[in-house]
C-alpha cells in the first residue's frame, strides 16, 4: 500500500512544484525558492536522460534542508532505476502502468500513477495504489473530483495538468489533497501566489 508513504511525503502539503526541463542550476534555484515559500515537495520530471542531473542536484539540495524530491514522467522501468539511483523519494507517471508501479515498489519508491477515469482509479486501487495523480486535471474539472469521491472515497488525488494560482484553489475546495503546478511556473510570481494555498485556512 502506498497510503502511509505518501501520507508522510505530503504530510500537510497542499501544493507540489513541478520543475520540468530546466538547467541544473535553475532547477535548484527554483526548488529552494519553493521551499522558502513553504512549498515543501518538488517533482523533477525525467522523461529524458538529460533531465536526470537536474533531479540529482535537486535531491542533494533537498537533503540539506530535509525536503523531499521525487521524479516525474517516469514512463518505464529503466526510468524508475534512473530515478532511484539519483535519490528520488517517489515516482510519478502520467498514466497507469502497473509494471512501472511494481518496479518502483521494488526499489522502495512510492509511485503516483496518472488516472483520468473511474475505471483507471479502480484498477489502481485494486493494486494498492491509493494516492493517484488525476491528469489532465484542468480537463476533468473540480466537479469530477466531487463526483468520484462518492464511489471511491479511499482515493487520494493529486491534481496535475493546467493548474496555476488562479484555479488551483477550486480543486483543493473540491477535495483534492494536493495540487501540482508545472508549466505555470515559467512565471516565477506563481510560486508566491501558490504559497498562499499552503495555509490550511483556504
Amino acid at each position: 500500500m502506498t497510503t502511509p508513504d505518501f501520507d508522510h511525503i505530503f504530510g500537510g502539503a497542499r501544493v507540489m512544484a513541478i520543475l520540468r526541463g530546466l538547467p541544473v542550476a535553475e532547477t535548484v534555484r527554483l526548488a529552494e525558492r519553493a521551499w522558502d515559500l513553504g512549498i515543501d515537495v518538488v517533482e523533477v520530471p525525467v522523461a529524458t536522460a538529460d533531465a536526470v542531473p537536474a533531479l540529482r542536484a535537486a535531491v542533494e539540495a533537498g537533503a540539506e534542508r530535509d525536503r523531499i524530491v521525487g521524479a516525474g514522467t517516469v514512463l518505464d522501468v529503466e526510468q524508475v532505476a534512473a530515478a532511484a539511483d539519483a535519490g528520488a523519494r517517489f515516482t510519478v507517471a502520467p498514466g497507469l502502468d502497473l509494471a512501472v508501479a511494481d518496479a518502483a515498489a521494488a526499489r522502495g519508491l512510492p509511485h503516483l500513477p496518472g488516472v483520468a477515469t473511474p475505471t483507471e482509479a479502480q484498477q489502481a486501487l485494486r493494486h494498492g495504489l491509493t494516492w493517484l495523480k488525476a491528469f489532465p486535471a484542468i480537463s476533468l474539472g473540480p466537479a469530477w473530483f466531487k463526483a468520484v469521491a462518492g464511489p471511491l472515497p479511499q482515493a487520494r488525488f493529486v491534481a496535475t495538468g493546467g493548474l496555476d494560482a488562479s484555479n488551483a484553489g477550486a480543486f483543493l475546495q473540491a477535495g483534492v489533497r494536493v495540487v501540482a503546478v508545472g508549466s505555470a511556473l515559467s512565471d516565477e510570481n506563481q510560486l508566491d501566489r501558490l504559497s498562499a494555498l499552503t495555509r490550511p485556512s483556504l
